[in-house]
């Protein structure tokens, strides 16, 4: 039997998932039964497209729950004190410089279900959080991008 991946969490991003889930069945599910039995007292279902549109939402709505579930049937938990700041870790947030164009970057380490490089979290399984798991401040670490080979040096690591 296959083994089953463990969807790899921070307290911030289990947090997330749980509050997310919450409104989906609480808030969410009232929402769209509302609008399906809006829809259904308009009359003829075949030509109605707000019922289409509701039920499709439903539908879109009962995966994502189901989705949540499964990650969270399958997380292992990192919490701070699992973080130690000497190395980089899954939970830690690093300060990188990029030594081709001389900039500074902040990214949090997470696990890929967290993963959002727009709010600065990278999955630990990308190709710059994997180059980064390990090292130590100072030390400067070669990522294969399809972009080509970058260089990074370490600047700091902190606790969340």
């Amino acid at each position: 039997m296959a083994e089953v991946k463990k969807n790899i969490l921070t307290e911030d991003g289990l947090r997330a998932l749980e509050e997310e889930l919450q409104d989906l069945k609480v808030n969410r599910r009232q929402e769209v039964a509302q609008k399906i039995k809006e829809a259904r007292e308009q009359g003829d279902l075949s030509e109605n497209a707000e019922y289409d549109a509701a039920k499709e939402e439903q539908r879109d709505i009962e995966l994502r729950i189901e989705e949540i579930d499964k990650i969270l049937k399958n997380a292992e938990l990192i919490t701070d004190d699992d973080v130690d700041s000497s190395v980089i870790n899954i939970g830690c947030k690093v300060k990188i410089r990029d030594m081709e164009f001389k900039e500074d970057m902040e990214y949090k380490i997470v696990g890929s279900t967290e993963a959002n490089s727009l709010k600065g979290k990278i999955s630990n399984e990308s190709p710059v959080g994997k180059a980064l798991i390990g090292a130590k401040k100072g030390q400067t670490v070669t990522v294969e991008t399809p972009a080509g080979m970058l260089k990074y040096k370490i600047l700091e690591i902190t606790k969340n």
